[in-house]
């Protein structure tokens, strides 16, 4: 498939021929319905057909397409099902498994479609397997394609990975919320209240009322149960800040044997959830092992989060063309409304893959702050183009995406002399 627009439509449109039958699924949880249309739109079938979602039903929809490629005397069918969640996978990989021509139809184009036929916003499952049957004849579809095993168990275990720093955001948060009532002055000795001179604080004496009354070698003497060096000047000076700030705290102290349980299960939490990051990390860094395309990406001067992060959004670089595949993938190609003599304003399409668009947005402002030559790229777009930092960050994100499948493509690593343009060498 073409990497631009236009040409990729087209031969989507090519593709399908007046012998093929289309189907369109409704995907649910428990029940999907399917509607069956010729080339030209026409309904094939006097009532929908409804199948459950487990073998029994799987089989019920192939007897039911056999049939129908028979009665009407068609030789290849194309099925087309929205990406519903995850309530669509076991079924797409059925069909692909028996050889079917599975496609996807993105769920906004079955939105805006669905009063072609009857002029009515009335919605129902028949009538929206009807309309991802239409959207699929248009060429408005594109490919189901099941990752490489590596692939897929690089996108499971980050997935797994999102929820995990999900909820360990969300505990931080909590924990912020108990000192901000309970001793807002913590933030005054400790900026990160993450480190471990900070976490054995909070698990000997959290309130101000556990430390006021004590001298900084008691309190160095209780760091020592968490930590090897707990004193030296660094610990004099902090433990002396902290017995101070405690004597001055204006912080709540009702409830506080509760209180001091809550932040006891949400460190203990807390912990266990960095320890299952540091793993998923390692088992991250074992499983890139096996993907040679890593090295290229690696080169740039990414990390393992984020090159694991990148290829688990894209699954195997090889295949695609142009990085504007890539930004299109992640929702970054730009999208215009203008109208006559109204020119709307140029933004992100934001159609695409949330999680890939996140990384490489990251990444892109990592490779600022790290990478010579996209720092030197930044500062000739800010200071000489006079573009919005902003602007600048996305105009970089679009190269790291050409250079990226440039590299894969040719199998080569990161050339700061070939990222750099020929007018910023003369500079």
């Amino acid at each position: 498939m073409k990497f631009k627009q236009t040409e990729g439509q087209n031969q989507r449109i090519e593709r399908i021929s007046t012998s093929h039958l289309i189907v369109g699924i409704d995907i649910a949880k428990d029940n999907h319905v399917a509607q069956a249309t010729n080339f030209r739109g026409i309904i094939l079938t006097n009532r929908h057909l409804t199948f459950s979602n487990k073998m029994e039903g799987y089989e019920k929809l192939e007897r039911w397409i056999t049939e129908l490629l028979k009665k009407h005397r068609l030789k290849s069918v194309i099925i087309g099902m929205e990406p519903t969640g995850h309530y669509g996978y076991n079924l797409a990989n059925w069909l692909d498994d028996k050889g079917k021509d599975v496609v996807m139809v993105n769920p906004a184009t079955t939105k805006r479609n669905k009063e072609n036929r009857d002029n009515s916003p009335s919605k129902s499952d028949p009538k929206d397997a009807l309309v991802i049957a239409d959207a699929v004849s248009r060429g408005f579809y594109y490919d189901y394609s099941r990752h490489d095993i590596v692939f897929q168990r690089l996108q499971t275990i980050m997935s797994d990975r999102e929820f995990w720093v999900k909820n360990s955001v969300r505990l931080q948060n909590r924990i912020i919320r108990w000192l901000d009532i309970r001793f807002p002055e913590y933030f005054s000795v400790f900026k990160d209240w993450t480190c471990k001179r900070s976490l054995a604080t909070l698990k000997e004496f959290p309130a101000p009322e556990d430390i006021e009354s004590l001298s900084v070698a008691e309190v160095i003497e209780s760091w020592r149960k968490h930590m090897k060096r707990a004193g030296g000047s660094t610990g004099m000076q902090k433990a002396a800040q902290l017995v101070a700030q405690a004597k001055q705290s204006v912080g709540n102290t009702t409830a506080l044997v509760e209180a001091k349980q809550d932040l006891q299960r949400l460190l203990e939490e807390f912990e266990r959830i960095v320890k299952v990051l540091d793993g998923i990390e390692q088992d991250i860094q074992i499983l890139l092992k096996d993907i040679p395309m890593a090295n290229e990406l690696r080169s740039i001067g990414l990390g393992p989060i984020f090159t694991a992060a990148i290829l688990s959004g894209t699954g195997d670089l090889r295949q695609y063309a142009h990085g504007r595949q890539l930004l299109r993938k992640a929702g970054l190609n730009l999208a215009e409304s203008t109208s006559g003599k109204r020119k709307g304003q140029i933004v992100l399409s934001k159609r695409g893959d949330a999680t890939l668009r996140k990384y490489l947005y990251l990444a892109t402002l990592q490779l600022i702050g790290t990478n010579p030559v996209f720092r030197q790229l930044h500062e000739h777009n800010v200071q000489t183009k006079q573009m919005k930092k902003q602007q600048s960050v996305f105009k970089i994100l679009g190269k790291l995406a050409r250079i990226i499948t440039g590299l894969v493509q040719r199998g080569e690593t990161f050339s700061p002399e070939k990222a750099i343009p020929t007018c910023l060498k003369a500079a």
